[in-house]
């Protein structure tokens, strides 16, 4: 590997395409969702605009104008709903993640969740796929003001970690996600779920699944 792991005490990852492959999932859920409110919808489009964004980016764009807190709350719930109903039947973790976060946390090292993703998306995620206990600390998008490619989500789970950003290591698949660890002070590491090895920055270290990394 392109990386020293041992040299890094917080870890960090991001949610969608990191600890869970369900892109196609999320996308199935945006195409309902804009069926249902009488919005066009094109996959490639869609994940070329806003993939790694965060809801309230996202539904200004789509809807073309400014929305409350309440209505972004009740949209992006809407459409999370839709994803969460699609995707539990299915919800499995990135191969060898488990193993992964469990060999951390021997070395005592610290984890966090970052994602854009809502708390109720994180929440689900982490008790369908059994890591709740290999977490220390989760931080989503309604926690910070700006989000990626702005790196406050990486910089708000260094604190909470009580890391300095330089020791943090985040795990990430889009690219705003991968630029916002950059602009952190952040190493970071590409998993090719959303993106293929080859679509990334080769001067990035890029895996497929975490039990490249046991």
């Amino acid at each position: 590997m392109g990386i020293d792991l041992k040299g890094y005490n917080g870890f960090i990852f991001d949610m969608d395409g990191v600890i869970v492959d369900n892109y196609l999932y999320h996308i199935d859920a945006w195409r309902e969702f804009c069926k249902r409110h009488g919005l066009s919808f094109e996959a490639e489009a869609f994940t070329r605009k806003y993939f790694g964004k965060n809801n309230t980016d996202i539904l200004q764009a789509l809807l073309g104008k400014s929305l409350s807190d309440i209505e972004i709350d009740i949209l992006g719930e809407e459409k999370e709903s839709i994803y969460r109903e699609l995707y539990q039947p299915f919800i499995k973790p990135l191969d060898g993640l488990k193993e992964f976060m469990s060999a951390i946390k021997m070395q005592g090292k610290k984890i966090a969740i970052a994602s854009s993703a809502p708390q109720s998306n994180i929440s689900f995620v982490v008790e369908k796929t059994g890591i709740k206990e290999l977490v220390d600390v989760t931080v989503n998008g309604n926690m910070v003001r700006l989000g990626k490619p702005n790196p406050d989500i990486f910089l708000k789970a260094a604190e909470l970690l009580r890391i300095q950003p330089e020791k943090c290591l985040v795990f990430e698949d889009s690219f705003s996600g991968i630029q916002a660890a950059i602009n952190a002070g952040m190493q970071v590491l590409a998993v090719a779920t959303t993106h293929k090895k080859e679509e990334h920055d080769p001067a990035l270290t890029i895996i497929g699944n975490f039990r490249e990394l046991l």
